[in-house]
């Protein structure tokens, strides 16, 4: 273990400057280094006749130079490499940019391998930049070409001979950390073939071979690792909650709650009266009703004579969750407080005194929850709302005001619960999967640019009636990288209040404003002081607008099925027909398949398997907040199989070896694993 530590820059062929440039990709010891896995592989085993090239297709070509190659000078900052290669079967132009050098290094009468896009006509060949290397040769072609993420500085060339300097080095030392009986058992191979062909694949079929061995090993540590967190917190007591009578609070609601509604309570209630502190996860889409959930507890807590916190992303998602709990809970007898960034130091001064004497029983609020100076009597119940939108630290931060308070976290994303137990760790998941009833269903369609001006004029029919509307874009302001069709919210905005929708309140909010900006927009929207409001996507999570009827997402393909269904979300959420227009003037058939979807079904659960399935965990994950280790090579929308065999791996461990006893380096790589995220997870 201690040599896969070993300082790369002390390994044979690499040293200081290598190192340097690695350390861009934070790759510092010889394990960064065998873990920083292909993104793909391109199969450049087979060399075509040029006559063969299709134009558009990649592939490479095994071709003489005629003549030697000539270098210009076309203006500063540009110079291109031209010359001629043949075959028997016909003629390739090839040009090379900014690599003058090749001018000297390709030899007239050699034949070299070309690996690159075909381009021009069946007439004439021809191709831009290629890969080029002497027949033979077979470090960039003739075989399998691992693909990899890079930084400013490193060429996959570095990162190549690196990676073969690095397994070299480490051909004889490399620990099995799998007990043998375990991997005959799962036909998984050894851990030395499983990184050089990850690396340099022999074979497709050693190529999943190999992955297959680190997927696994990889799901195997994390599983154990979370197991281990989770043993850890049942052995944490706390004092059971009693008994109580919720048929009060059932009375006391102006509608009957869903059968999901009360299985999630019912959960939730067992956990608090197990003597083991609650880690749950409360899931469903936008309007099944997680709120009411937070609500019971929070009531069954209070009777148990403990005090509940609920910390909400923004001020004016606390303010409404005020809104809506407080009268109720009050009604019961439940002193309410809310406290946010806005609150008067006077009020906020009352509101401290009072949680501190355990008057107020139950706080809603942001961030200030957390804030210097807020403590509680006996804080029982911390509620996160929208999980996602919280780095781990600000949650753990609620929780320490407490001793082991019980911890309930709501998200309107529904997520597989496959990728549930990945990013929530140690949670226990209820899953709210039917809506009320007298819930609007959306109807989404998908149509292209040219639909605009009917669009414009639909906004403005339902205007007239009263209605709002949502225009969403993925850009805040143009710049020279993003693509020309891209809506960029500010100039999208000025058009169309001195153009198309002239005749409307239309603002804007995006993410780079000030909060108070943002909330001022938000509250204006909310009152119905704005027609229109066109936003990036800081409107997925937010306010509550029952009278937005219309939801149009621009350059739809931009978003992943769940992002799009999230803020489809945003309307349907009162008594008016609501719709749904996603935007897009993309072609390509995955993309068309995708968006079709959305117009298909409005269950947030089946979109999520989708997405899973089309996209991979990356728009789940987005940003990593959760605090868990990051998977490197295992993939939640192809290894669901695969997790499950190594999830009863380690089951099957643990149950004859609890404390990993006689696998001292499973112990040692699951310790290395959660160290960092140890303090944050519980």
């Amino acid at each position: 273990m201690s040599e896969l530590s070993r300082d790369v820059r002390y390994i044979k062929g690499i040293g200081e400057q290598r190192a340097k440039a690695l350390a861009k990709l934070d790759i510092h010891t010889l394990r960064d280094l065998l873990t920083w896995f292909p993104r793909k592989y391109d199969d450049r085993r087979v060399a075509k006749r040029i006559a063969d090239l299709q134009p558009g297709e990649t592939a490479c070509v095994e071709a003489l130079v005629a003549a030697p190659p000539t270098l210009s000078h076309i203006r500063r900052g540009l110079d291109l490499v031209k010359l001629r290669a043949v075959d028997e079967s016909g003629i390739l132009d090839v040009t090379f940019f900014n690599q003058s050098w090749l001018k000297n290094n390709l030899q007239p009468g050699e034949t070299y391998i070309f690996y690159g896009t075909a381009e021009g006509n069946l007439l004439r060949r021809q191709m831009a930049n290629p890969v080029v290397e002497p027949a033979g040769r077979r470090e960039f072609t003739g075989r399998i070409v691992p693909v990899y993420p890079l930084t400013a500085g490193i060429s996959q060339l570095i990162l190549s001979r690196s990676m073969r300097q690095g397994l070299d080095a480490c051909r004889d030392i490399l620990p099995d950390i799998l007990p043998d009986d375990l991997r005959m058992r799962h036909s998984l191979c050894r851990i030395g073939y499983a990184y050089e062909n990850i690396h340099f694949p022999d074979s497709p079929e050693a190529l999943d071979i190999a992955r297959r061995r680190l997927a696994f090993e990889e799901l195997f540590l994390f599983t154990i690792g979370l197991k281990r967190l989770r043993s850890r917190r049942e052995t944490v007591y706390v004092t059971p909650y009693s008994h109580v009578d919720m048929t009060p609070f059932y009375a006391a609601l102006p509608f009957t709650l869903t059968g999901a509604q009360r299985r999630s309570i019912d959960e939730a209630i067992a956990n608090m009266s197990s003597g083991r502190p609650m880690n749950r996860l409360c899931q469903g889409d936008v309007g099944s009703g997680k709120t009411m959930v937070a609500a019971a507890c929070v009531y069954f807590t209070v009777r148990n004579g403990r005090q509940a916190a609920l910390m909400a992303p923004t001020e004016i998602l606390a303010q409404q969750h005020y809104a809506g709990l407080a009268p109720l809970l009050e009604n019961m007898g439940i002193r309410c407080a809310l406290l946010t960034g806005s609150t008067t130091a006077k009020t906020k001064r009352s509101i401290c005194a009072q949680l501190l004497s355990g008057e107020i029983d139950f706080a809603i609020g942001t961030h200030a929850l957390i804030s210097e100076g807020v403590e509680y009597a006996n804080l029982g119940l911390v509620v996160t709302d929208e999980q996602h939108r919280f780095g781990v630290a600000q949650r753990s931060a609620l929780s320490a005001k407490g001793h082991t308070p019980h911890m309930l976290v709501m998200s309107a994303t529904p997520i597989p619960r496959t990728l549930a137990l990945i990013l929530y760790g140690d949670l226990d998941v209820s899953v709210i999967d039917e809506l009320p009833p007298g819930r609007q269903p959306v109807d989404t369609f998908a149509v292209s640019g040219s639909y605009r001006p009917r669009l414009y004029n639909f906004i403005r029919k339902l205007a007239a009636e009263g209605r709002q509307a949502y225009i969403v874009c993925s850009l805040v302001t143009e710049n020279e990288d993003a693509p020309d069709e891209r809506k960029a919210v500010t100039e999208y905005t000025k058009a169309l209040q001195t153009g198309a929708l002239s005749d409307l309140r239309v603002a804007c909010v995006h993410g780079k404003m000030k909060a108070k900006e943002k909330e001022a927009v938000m509250t204006a929207f909310a009152a119905h002081e704005i027609d229109v409001l066109v936003s990036t996507t800081v409107i997925e999570v937010g306010v509550d607008v029952p009278n937005a009827a219309v939801m149009v997402i621009e350059n739809a393909e931009h978003f992943g099925l769940s992002q799009l269904h999230q803020l489809r979300g945003r309307v349907g959420r009162g008594k008016h027909k609501s719709y749904c227009v996603l935007v897009s003037d993309n072609k390509n058939e995955d993309t068309r398949a995708r968006l079709k979807i959305m117009t298909q079904t409005g269950d947030g659960f089946r979109i999520a398997e989708e997405d899973l399935r089309l996209r991979g965990p990356g728009d789940f994950f987005g940003v990593r907040q959760h605090g868990l280790p990051g998977l490197r090579i295992a993939d939640l929308g192809c290894d669901t199989r695969l997790l499950q065999e190594a999830q009863t791996a380690a089951e099957e461990l643990l149950a004859a070896d609890p404390d990993l006893d006689g696998c001292p380096a499973v112990r040692e790589r699951v310790a290395a694993l959660f160290t960092q995220n140890a303090n944050t997870l519980n």
